[in-house]
């Protein structure tokens, strides 16, 4: 599928692009409907209700574009979502897919002042399944130039693997990242740090990168930041942090803790850093699960926070509404959603509103 592609001269950033914060308002939240039943082995028709309840949610406040397979399938998740979602904010596209995990190999989209031209950019980073972990991943690294082409905006190629959650910004020119997944050889082993930072710098118009270290136990993906800390206002992050000494999460997310304490933004304030606490191990066959509250999503009007049937979940929740008091904070179980190694933040990408 042709899409148009970026004709500026120079890089996004040279043109005025950058990526806004997750909290600034979308004109979409795009998905890419779970099908790859090896991805929730013996456990994949538990996903779709809560998937159907997700949409739900969202759909209330906000449009959702889903992609599909095909005609069959979209059928099937139409009916799914009848007296569910709301209809009217809910397209489909038949955009096939390798697997469901839209936030890593969906567009980056950016935006900048209409006065300057197209208002909106769409980032076409390289996909290559985590460090090639799960292939065939072909469709998946077809999918942006696609959402391009859909909403009729331009689209950039960077010769870089990225995964949207590999990253984290706070839409003031900041961005967080983790050493363990951008860093990885599995990625981009002719980048080093030096290379890496400017290539982001220059594709998402961000103008500093804070790094903390290692991801959880059982994240597939070396270390994604959604699952660690997430940027909630300019100077404020929520991060997950492990109270048990004896557990395997406990080091590295004192680590990464210690390292937000020093940490400065770009004009030398420190970061605000509030405290989620995680769950209960979640276990799967005697694999740990990479079950975090900081994999939520934030909506227009809500934010969609897994849970997983655990004493924590309240009082996270309650946390989470302190952060955004003008959304609604909507707890939704996702004990069996994350079998397949994530959950809300990892499903989906935001389509800013220009």
């Amino acid at each position: 599928m042709a899409y148009r592609t970026f004709a500026a001269h120079g890089t996004p950033a040279d043109a005025g692009y950058s990526m806004p914060a997750e909290w600034s308002p979308h004109q979409a939240t795009w998905i890419s409907w779970p099908h790859k039943r090896d991805s929730w082995p013996g456990k994949f028709e538990t996903v779709e209700p809560v998937m159907t309840r997700f949409v739900a949610a969202l759909s209330a406040t906000e449009l959702v574009r889903i992609n599909v397979l095909d005609a069959a399938h979209e059928n099937h998740v139409r009916t799914l979502l009848e007296g569910q979602a709301k209809a009217d904010n809910v397209r489909f596209h038949q955009f096939r897919t390798d697997d469901a995990w839209c936030r890593d190999h969906g567009a980056i989209f950016l935006t900048r002042e209409p006065s300057l031209g197209e208002p909106l950019l769409a980032l076409n980073f390289r996909f290559n399944s985590w460090g090639g972990k799960y292939p065939p991943f072909d469709q998946d690294d077809a999918i942006p130039g696609q959402m391009a082409k859909a909403l009729d905006v331009p689209c950039h190629s960077v010769p870089m693997v990225l995964e949207g959650g590999s990253i984290e910004v706070n839409g003031a020119g900041t961005l967080l990242t983790t050493e363990q997944c951008l860093l990885h050889p599995n990625r981009n082993p002719g980048m080093n740090r030096a290379d890496i930072e400017q290539a982001l710098k220059d594709n998402l118009g961000i103008n500093q990168v804070l790094w903390l270290g290692e991801g959880i136990i059982g994240d597939d993906t070396d270390g994604h930041i959604d699952d660690l800390t997430r940027f909630v206002a300019e100077d404020t992050v929520v991060t997950v942090v492990e109270a048990d000494r004896e557990d395997e999460n406990h080091a590295a997310l004192a680590e990464n803790r210690e390292r937000l304490g020093t940490l400065r933004l770009a004009d030398g304030s420190p970061l605000r850093v509030i405290e989620l606490q995680m769950p209960r191990p979640v276990v799967f066959k005697g694999d740990r699960l990479p079950a975090s509250y900081a994999n939520f999503y934030i909506g227009n009007r809500t934010v969609l926070m897994p849970a997983f049937n655990d004493p924590a979940d309240e009082a996270n929740r309650a946390i989470l509404a302190n952060c955004f008091p003008g959304r609604e904070v909507i707890g939704i179980d996702c004990t069996d959603l994350v079998l397949g190694l994530g959950t809300f933040h990892c499903l989906t990408q935001q389509v800013p509103l220009v």
